[in-house]
């Protein structure tokens, strides 16, 4: 059926075909209109501004944000992977400096005891290192790895470093004591070198402490001996092999007597720091 029309009570009837032509006239002039203005943009536009561009510029701050966090993450990655390297590297670097301080130490004391060993090439020498020592900051007594299977004996004298240690004590299959010149009590029998007076060496513990031993029975008439003459074992010691040296005169003064002298005397090794010695086989018993 066709639309009606109501004019001034009177009924129009418009055919369809017209209808549909006027609709689509609208339509079309509708598209014109929208392709040629913004007039229907603009709301939406406006609102496209006020609320997603907003929206866009923080998901596109939050997306940059992200990507520098993950940039860093790989560096701080990058840097820990670093750090742990060069930490095994630095451990690596620290055993090899501390191997190679090893030997250079061993290396000087190889050579001191070189040294030694031509100093006094009169005598057989056989090497030992020392293993044990009683407590105390000093290496009055202690304990060397050779004894009765390498030919050690009691009273075998011991040198290292400067000169005279001590002598062995008691010994055991692998194993020796040395008693050292410093200990109390402990006398060696010595002379002058430069004036070949007699005098008698004494350990003394206290005394170490400021760096000396003792000595006494100094006939020194002539006022000859001097502050740092050398000291070395005599003759006549019935223990010690003759012309080791002990040490140097450290202070001198005459005692209450006025016949003798005794004084200070600084000994030649460092009894501090012990580490390898060399063993005179030869005893004064036996010496040629």
């Amino acid at each position: 059926m066709s639309p009606v029309i109501k004019r001034k009570g009177e009924r129009f009837t418009l055919p369809s075909k017209y209808l549909l032509f006027i609709l689509t006239a609208l339509c079309v002039a509708l598209m014109l209109v929208t392709f040629g203005s913004d007039v229907f943009n603009r709301p939406f536009n406006t609102a496209v501004g006020y609320v997603i561009v907003p929206f866009q510029q923080g998901i596109g701050k939050v997306g940059e944000w992200l990507s520098n966090r993950s940039d860093e993450l790989v560096q701080i990655r990058m840097l820990l992977e670093e750090n742990i390297r060069l930490k095994e590297e630095i451990a690596v670097l620290t055993e090899e400096n501390t191997l190679l301080q090893q030997d250079k130490y061993e290396l000087n004391n190889l050579r001191e005891l070189y040294e030694l060993d031509r100093q006094y090439s009169e005598y057989n020498k056989v090497g030992a290192r020392v293993i044990g020592r009683d407590s105390g900051n000093w290496y009055s007594s202690f304990l060397i790895d050779k004894g009765e299977e390498d030919g050690f004996a009691v009273d075998m004298n011991v040198i290292a470093g400067g000169g005279l240690v001590g002598r062995i004590t008691s010994v055991g299959p692998n194993w020796s004591r040395v008693t050292a010149i410093i200990s109390d009590n402990h006398n060696v029998s010595g002379m002058t070198l430069s004036t070949e007076d007699n005098l008698m060496v004494s350990g003394d513990l206290k005394r170490m402490a400021e760096g000396y031993i003792t000595f006494s029975q100094l006939v020194d008439s002539q006022d000859r001996v001097k502050e740092w003459d050398k000291v070395v074992t005599s003759n006549i010691s019935d223990k010690y092999l003759p012309n080791i040296l002990i040490g140097y005169i450290g202070s001198i003064e005459k005692d209450a007597n006025n016949l003798t002298k005794s004084g200070l005397l600084v000994p030649a090794v460092d009894f501090e720091h012990l580490g390898e010695v060399l063993v005179i086989t030869d005893r004064k018993q036996s010496a040629k």
